[in-house]
């Protein structure tokens, strides 16, 4: 009999958060595991890139908000190299688009930091045995993503400048296409986001994950 999936050995964690207090709490709680044990912590991105290719732990639990680079690109990247790396996002975020970019650049669960302890250690088993773990609540959220219109990348451009209060002219001006092209753009932008103004759009952009003020 083996006590893990993983033919008697430990699963190897990497920890990769820029707070050191959650940290050493989600290390105290694995480590105390028979059956895991945490290799290595990352502070930022680039380290936790850097600290999973002189690892390869079996599972890396990832925040999102990451100093250099962010969470999302920290699993593009690991998977570009690894197509195999089973990544845990673990975030305080639950904006419909923040789950929805980790899990379809390739992140394998993805759980809020308030979970209770068990369910932490169950997502941390299921993600390193290859099985996807998201909460009913997250799993909900990400199915309500898929069935909104997505924004281009230049309405994300525009919506970012509507989040700073610049007006239509600005906008047009700052990114060089004409004033008649960002009201279009705008107009857009209300429309799939569901907003009848461009403070509410704002209000729903940010809710969702779509920019962070």
């Amino acid at each position: 009999m083996t006590i893990n999936g993983h033919g008697g050995k430990k699963i190897r964690v990497i920890l990769a958060d820029d707070h050191p207090v959650v940290r050493d709490g989600l290390a105290a709680i694995v480590n105390q595991q028979p059956d895991m044990e945490v290799v290595a912590e990352a502070g930022d991105g680039e380290q936790a890139i850097a600290l999973y290719e002189q690892y390869r732990p079996d599972v890396m639990v990832l925040d999102l908000r990451m100093p250099k680079v962010d969470g999302v690109t920290v699993v593009q990247r690991v998977l570009e190299s690894h197509p195999k790396a089973r990544i845990l996002i673990m975030t305080t975020y639950d904006g419909d688009e923040d789950i929805f970019r980790s899990l379809s650049q390739g992140a394998k669960g993805y759980l809020l930091k308030d979970a209770p302890r068990q369910e932490i250690l169950s997502a941390i088993r299921a993600v390193s045995e290859d099985r996807p773990y998201t909460s009913s609540s997250i799993a909900a959220k990400a199915l309500q993503r898929m069935s909104k219109p997505s924004l281009t990348q230049r309405e994300l451009d525009v919506l970012q400048l509507l989040a700073q209060g610049r007006s239509n002219k600005d906008i047009a001006r700052r990114l060089q296409i004409t004033e008649g092209t960002a009201k279009t753009h705008v107009k857009a932008i209300l429309t799939k986001l569901d907003a009848i103004s461009r403070t509410e759009a704002v209000a729903v952009a940010h809710k969702r994950g779509l920019i962070h003020l």
